[in-house]
């Protein structure tokens, strides 16, 4: 009888726990750095404030739609949204690797590429049209490009399932 170490393996449903425990914690610990990171402000309070500030804004065609009434109002919770997308695509790839280390199946892989398509490319958008923001089409360049990047995720996702195939 020989003692040779045997290589650890894990069900399908302890690989996801896992993973879903690193997931959960690093989106805690990503909440906690930037609350603290925005003190002594209140994040809090920006919330609250960004919330009650909007108004409804005309976008054309006798159509209005949310926005906020001082658009550089929010800066600092523009800037909190940016790390924590950032944050969240950062974590993401770690996740992906990891995936790929433990040979999870191509659905979950695809999953969470698609997650890294819309938390980075939100975080873009958030920089790009909030944090500088000065005139009110911005607001709503801005969510017209979170639903193409929402979409561009199913796309990413589906052509790697077609791949995987």
């Amino acid at each position: 009888m020989t003692d040779t170490p045997k290589r650890l393996e894990f069900t399908e449903k302890k690989k996801e726990n896992i993973i879903t425990a690193i997931y959960l914690g690093s989106i805690l610990i990503i909440l906690a750095i930037i609350y603290t990171a925005q003190l002594p402000n209140s994040l809090w309070n920006e919330i609250f404030n960004f919330f009650t500030s909007l108004t409804l804004s005309p976008v054309g065609g006798g159509i209005a739609l949310p926005a906020p009434a001082d658009l550089t109002a929010h800066r600092q919770l523009y800037n909190a949204g940016f790390q924590f997308a950032i944050g969240i695509g950062i974590v993401e790839i770690v996740i992906l690797a990891l995936r790929i280390f433990l040979n999870s199946p191509a659905a979950r892989k695809a999953e969470t590429v698609e997650n890294i398509v819309f938390w980075l490319g939100s975080g873009y958008l958030i920089v790009t049209y909030l944090v500088n923001i000065t005139i009110a089409a911005e607001w709503f360049v801005f969510w017209a490009g979170i639903i193409v990047v929402f979409g561009l995720g199913f796309v990413t996702r589906a052509v790697i399932l077609m791949v995987s195939r």
